[in-house]
């Protein structure tokens, strides 16, 4: 009885953080979704689902969703199949210091702010005139491109930069995952004649089954929340709103329109696709594995 009230009284702060900071803001968006909110105005009207309505005929959000869901199929794919190759790699080097050094290297632009990261390369990397990509292609004898000005390039411009920003995360936590692995896996289909690939296919994709389900819904969350760099590279949703996202589409409709319920519809709808993400996440969470 002792042990139980004991865990209660430490759970009581992380319950009062979740009502105060995840709950209620939750519920509180839901609410002023069906308001005509403005938080300069004493009184406010109730609409009702005229916000939602107002979704379906809206071309801008509509774009939102699209560049949203491209944008995260794109990245999340990239990343989680590139940071698994590269784990793979830096998993088979035998020294333990080059493993870590490489871990290291991977893992110095997740440091760095976002804000920061993209600031730099939108102003140094990925500029027109005097950016180092130009730079480069100029020596080499080609012409420079308008990365972050051309709507059909700018979108390709953000996924490139949010890979290198954001890819050591999972090849930290998939190296971590193979070297759970247990190397007498790894003999004995040497013993019965199986190549690297044919290891890689049979015998480690499989057995990072939790690690690979973890780090796919995980990266899925994470990138339908990504902000900085779309409202730093892409500036005012880019040309033709080709850098619209839900996120940025929620900030500008909240505080530069003062149009706080329609911003919280938008809100309810990337909660609800979140939502749906983390329901997968369960599921896949249910993935079994034996050695």
């Amino acid at each position: 009885m002792k042990y139980k009230k004991f865990v209660w009284i430490i759970l009581i702060p992380v319950f009062i953080h979740m009502s105060v900071f995840i709950i209620g803001p939750i519920f509180a968006g839901v609410g002023i979704s069906f308001f005509d909110y403005n938080p300069l105005n004493a009184h406010q009207n109730f609409i009702g689902m005229q916000n939602y309505v107002r979704l379906l005929s809206d071309n801008v959000f509509i774009k939102a969703v699209t560049n949203t869901l491209f944008f995260v199929a794109v990245t999340v794919t990239l990343n989680v199949t590139i940071s698994l190759g590269i784990a793979s790699l830096i998993n088979s080097f035998r020294s333990n210091k080059v493993r870590s050094l490489f871990r290291m290297i991977f893992f110095l632009p997740c440091v760095a702010p976002l804000v920061a990261s993209s600031v730099v390369w939108s102003k140094s990397i990925l500029t027109t005139t005097n950016g180092l990509v130009n730079i480069v292609l100029r020596q080499l004898g080609f012409a420079g491109v308008n990365w972050l000005g051309d709507p059909n390039i700018l979108m390709w411009s953000i996924i490139v930069f949010t890979l290198w920003a954001d890819i050591g995360y999972n090849i930290i936590l998939f190296t971590a995952g193979l070297d759970g692995i247990p190397a007498d896996i790894y003999e004995a289909s040497d013993i019965d004649g199986a190549s690297k690939w044919q290891q890689f296919i049979h015998v480690t994709v499989p057995l990072l089954g939790r690690t690979f389900a973890f780090v796919l819904v995980m990266t899925l969350i994470s990138h339908f929340q990504m902000f900085a760099q779309f409202a730093v590279m892409a500036v005012k949703n880019g040309p033709l709103n080709s850098g619209v996202v839900l996120t940025s589409q929620i900030y500008r409709t909240a505080f530069e329109y003062k149009d706080m319920g329609y911003a919280s519809a938008i809100s309810v709808v990337l909660f609800l696709i979140i939502l749906v993400v983390s329901m997968v996440q369960q599921k896949l969470n249910k993935v079994e594995w034996e050695y």
